[in-house]
């Protein structure tokens, strides 16, 4: 059965364990967790979790609004009960492929589509490129907070307010920047290491500088300073409808893990 809460060290004890044996598939719900801990603002958050008698925690969901509901690793016939559990109405829902899948036809709600793909780091190539990387400071702040918008808007998320987002990450040390003759051309966030994993994104380039290797540098660059530095793993999530970004990431060294995809309803 489903259990929600708004209480956040609640749902830390009840589900943390069942998250930390699988970190690279649980990234999403353990960055958050983190990013919440660290005082991440988070109006009308709620968490849950499945479990069956005598069998403790077997998946976890959780939203963050505005934000769809995000479906960690569950069996899929935890679908049905969860649809039926939920504590409201959602804009949407993303998680791996088979379980937003079950999740929709259980609603029965048709929705639109954006499929993803979680790549999992494996020996990482680093590209000749011009320029060099570096710790994103207070200095690009604008640059950044510009950049941040036009990538939510590029790829149609609501990302929340940029200029705190930029501050905060900021402030945290989790931007990067590839800079080529001393001017930054794109920039990479790293998010906080949970259970050893480290998530890259967002990887945006400007469109002005693309086609140069600018994305890839800043990418490789950035798993540098993760694994040398923060943790043992590094993720990051594509577009499946963008082919030239998951072509770049898999030159570097990145492999397929599972297919995702976010779910949105209309109104």
């Amino acid at each position: 059965m489903w259990t929600f809460t708004t209480d956040l060290a609640a749902y830390s004890r009840a589900a943390e364990p069942f998250l930390l044996a699988d970190p690279v598939r649980n990234t999403v719900p353990l960055s958050v967790l983190a990013n919440l801990r660290a005082g991440m603002p988070a109006d009308g958050a709620y968490f849950g979790w499945w479990a069956t008698d005598g069998d403790g925690v077997g998946g976890v969901v959780f939203r963050t609004p505005p934000r769809p509901l995000v479906v960690g690793v569950m069996p899929v016939e935890a679908a049905a009960p969860l649809v039926k559990a939920l504590p409201g109405p959602i804009p949407g829902v993303v998680g791996r492929r088979e379980l937003v899948e079950a999740v929709v036809e259980a609603m029965g709600v048709p929705g639109t589509v954006r499929a993803e793909r979680l790549y999992r780091l494996d020996e990482l190539s680093v590209p000749t490129v011009s320029g060099r990387g570096r710790l994103a400071t207070a200095a690009h702040r604008a640059v950044l907070t510009g950049w941040h918008a036009a990538f939510a808007a590029e790829v149609a998320l609501d990302a929340g307010d940029p200029d705190e987002e930029i501050s905060r990450r900021l402030a945290r040390r989790e931007l990067f920047v590839w800079e080529d003759d001393g001017v930054p051309v794109s920039m990479a966030g790293l998010s906080p290491e949970s259970g050893g994993v480290c998530r890259i994104g967002p990887v945006y380039t400007p469109p002005a500088a693309r086609r140069r290797g600018y994305g890839a540098a800043v990418t490789a660059h950035t798993c540098q300073v993760a694994l040398a530095e923060r943790c043992r793993e590094v993720v990051l999530f594509t577009d499946l409808a963008n082919p030239t970004s998951n072509a770049i990431y898999q030159s570097i060294g990145f492999r397929p893990v599972d297919d995702h995809a976010l779910v949105t309803f209309a109104g």
